[in-house]
This record gives structure tokens, C-alpha cells and sequence, in this order.
């Protein structure tokens, strides 16, 4: 026999003993990812319904909630809830009714609630970790809502941000400056700062200081001062004006004046006091000093 074609015979022998296993090995592989896919469609096509019944329950459940919150919002502004909580509550109210949903959805595609409750109590675990400020800000929002240290419509400091409540959401309460400028501020620094309410009291105080000089006559300086204070109108006679010397500084006078008048003129009866007052002085010829420098020179010889 020729050697040539004996080996070429073993060659082809120890190739089809290497080849079959193999064959066989990725034909398993592919009936058993034929298998696996088959049930997995099976399963699909069982629970179709049961999945499509979900998308829906998911979507009408959003839907009624946002028109319970419609109503509940409604109902609100007929109460005596303030407005800022209003805003707050209905948020809140908002977000519970969407949980709800999710877990009704959840539970027509036969998702155990044991299950649902555990997921969701995992996550809350990890979003509270992830998310402190945004918790401590909600926490604030009710601190805010029940303590009431103020109400929307209400002109309040907060670190050194002036302007008008606005309203409470979950996270944020908004207040708008009187150049038309919108503030959020987290609700958690909200609750623990320094609040300064102007309008919880329907009056207030302005308290202005002018200075004269040395040389002026304080008396008459003071007179001008009252009378100013007596034609101008939005300025309360009770509490009663208070015009006095305060302090000697190093080139003048300073007399304190403190008027009263309601909320809504603090601005104008400030400024209509300072134009006033100093159209008084000039029209009496009571100085309103400046600083002055003296400078000597001294000569050598």
C-alpha cells in the first residue's frame, strides 16, 4: 500500500474522532438554548395578559392620581390650609399615590407583596443612605408645615436672601426677591436657620439716623424732624415717633429716629423721611457734614 495514502486515511480518521464530540458538544449547547428561549416565550405568551393588564393599571393609576391630587388641591384652596403648606401636602399626597400604583401594578404580574415590600424597604434603605440632604429636606418641608414660622405671601430673611414666600415643595422652599429673582432653598437649611418674619406683624418700624453738625442747631433740627413726621400720613401716631440724640461722633450729630407705620409702606415711608428731611436741613441751613481731612505742612528751615 502507498504510505502516502495510509497517512492521509489517519489523518482523516483522527479528524472525524476530534470533530464528533465537538459536533455533538455545540448541538446540546443549541438544544439547550432552544429550550431555554422556548421557555421563556412560553412564559411571555402565559403572562401576557397578565402583563398587559399591568401597563394599563400602571397608566390609569398615574392618571388618578394626578386627578385625586387635582381634587385634593382643590379642596384646599377652599380650606384654611396656608398656601405654602398646600403645595407641600399635595406633593407629598402625590408621591404616596404613585408607590401605590406601582405596587398594585406589580402585584398583577404575580410579584408576591412579601417581595414588593422587602424591594422596597432595600431601597428606601439604600436611597436614605444615598440621599441624607434630600431626606433631611423633607424632613424640614414638615417641620416647616407644622411649626409655621411663616406663610405664603410672607416677606422673610433667610441667610441674608430677602423676599416673598412663594410656596413649600418636598425638597425646596421657594421665595421671590424683590428684583423678581427666584430662591430655592433646601427645606433641611430652611428649618434650621434664622428666620426673620417682617410681616407676621401687621405694622412695623423703621429705624433712620441723620447727622448734623457740631455747629447746627439740634433743636430746630429736631423740630424739622417731627414736623416732617406729622405731614406724612403713613406714618402711625401710635406707637408714638421717637426723635432723639444717639451719638457725637468726630464730625457731627447723630439723631435716631424710629416711626411706625403698616407693613405695605415700610419702603415709602423711608424714603419719602430721607428726601424730607433733607430738603428740611437745606431749606434751614442745617448742615449735613462730611468727612473732612485737615492736612498740615510743615516747613523746614
Amino acid at each position: 500500500m502507498n504510505t502516502t495514502a495510509v497517512n492521509t486515511t489517519e489523518a482523516a480518521t483522527a479528524a472525524e474522532n476530534v470533530t464528533e464530540p465537538v459536533a455533538e458538544a455545540i448541538q446540546n449547547e443549541v438544544s439547550k438554548a432552544s429550550e431555554i428561549f422556548s421557555s421563556i416565550g412560553d412564559k411571555i405568551v402565559s403572562g401576557m395578559p397578565s402583563l398587559i393588564a399591568a401597563v394599563i393599571m400602571l397608566i390609569l393609576g398615574i392618571i388618578a392620581a394626578r386627578i385625586i391630587a387635582h381634587i385634593i388641591s382643590k379642596a384646599m384652596k377652599r380650606s384654611t390650609i396656608d398656601g405654602a403648606a398646600r403645595s407641600f401636602l399635595v406633593s407629598f399626597v402625590r408621591i404616596i399615590l404613585y408607590i401605590v400604583v406601582i405596587m398594585m401594578a406589580l402585584t398583577m404580574i404575580n410579584v408576591p407583596m412579601s417581595s414588593v415590600i422587602t424591594i422596597f424597604g432595600a431601597a428606601g434603605l439604600a436611597i436614605s443612605l444615598a440621599l441624607q440632604n434630600c431626606l433631611s429636606n423633607l424632613c424640614g418641608g414638615f417641620i416647616i408645615l407644622f411649626s409655621k414660622p411663616f406663610s405664603a405671601g410672607d416677606t422673610i430673611e433667610i441667610d441674608n436672601s430677602v423676599g416673598v414666600v412663594k410656596s413649600i415643595s418636598i425638597l425646596y422652599t421657594k421665595i421671590i426677591t424683590f428684583d423678581n429673582k427666584s430662591i430655592f432653598i433646601p427645606n433641611g437649611k430652611v428649618s434650621d436657620a434664622k428666620i426673620i418674619n417682617y410681616t407676621e406683624s401687621p405694622t412695623r418700624r423703621a429705624d433712620m439716623r441723620f447727622d448734623i453738625s457740631y455747629s447746627a442747631d439740634y433743636e430746630l433740627a429736631r423740630k424739622l424732624i417731627l414736623k416732617v413726621i406729622d405731614e406724612d400720613k403713613l406714618i402711625l401716631s401710635e406707637p408714638a415717633p421717637v426723635v432723639r440724640m444717639s451719638a457725637h461722633n468726630e464730625s457731627s450729630v447723630s439723631i435716631d429716629v424710629l416711626v411706625w407705620m403698616e407693613n405695605d409702606n415700610y419702603l415709602t415711608v423711608k424714603y419719602n423721611m430721607n428726601e424730607a428731611v433733607k430738603a428740611a436741613f437745606d431749606a434751614n441751613n442745617i448742615e449735613i457734614p462730611y468727612k473732612k481731612i485737615d492736612v498740615h505742612i510743615k516747613e523746614n528751615n
